[in-house]
């Protein structure tokens, strides 16, 4: 049994992210994983000073919902990100969360998985590369860690544009893999 977290980091609640994110919890949990949501539209989290105190202490200068999530991060087994397509790019919210979570690379992490789940109005393919370069930056840094798999629903925009796309099963079946 893993523990999977699922960081949620669009700022529109139960959104079409919202929506791939509980498909991928529904496939895991039936596998028996424990799964963690958090959802980033209810959280206080600054930006990153910059300071890199937390290469030293392994905790952030700044007091504020960050610290409970890398928390979680630090514990899980696999992580797992949610986010609307904005500019070709991932949310500012998971950017952010992304920049906060930097005390955990000198750490002695658990995750050795990721997964992306991305929803955006752009029906192009590539629409989701950038919050995908976004991401395996983030990866590129920890050597124990594996992008293992995205999920790109296009084509959708309004709240509920997803219901019936395809992605959702997709992401579905990746969660009963992880």
């Amino acid at each position: 049994m893993k523990k999977v977290l699922i960081i949620k980091t669009s700022p529109r609640k139960g959104g079409n992210s919202d929506s791939l994110a509980d498909e991928f919890a529904k496939g895991a949990r039936e596998q028996g994983h424990s799964v963690e949501e958090v959802s980033l539209a209810e959280k206080e989290i600054a930006f990153c000073k910059g300071c890199l105190t937390c290469g030293h202490t392994q905790r952030c200068v700044i007091r504020d919902d960050a610290d409970a999530i890398r928390e979680q991060m630090l514990n899980s087994d696999v992580i797992v990100w949610s986010t609307p397509v904005y500019y070709y790019s991932c949310s500012g919210q998971m950017k952010t969360m992304i920049d906060r979570a930097n005390p955990l690379y000198s750490s002695d992490y658990k995750f050795h998985e990721t997964y992306l789940l991305a929803a955006a109005a752009e029906n192009e393919e590539h629409a989701v590369d950038g919050a995908r370069t976004v991401l395996q930056g983030w990866v590129d840094c920890f050597e124990k860690l594996e992008l293992k798999g995205v999920v790109f629903a296009g084509g959708v925009n309004k709240v509920g544009d997803i219901t019936g796309h395809k992605a959702l099963a997709e992401a579905y079946e990746l969660g009963k893999k992880c």
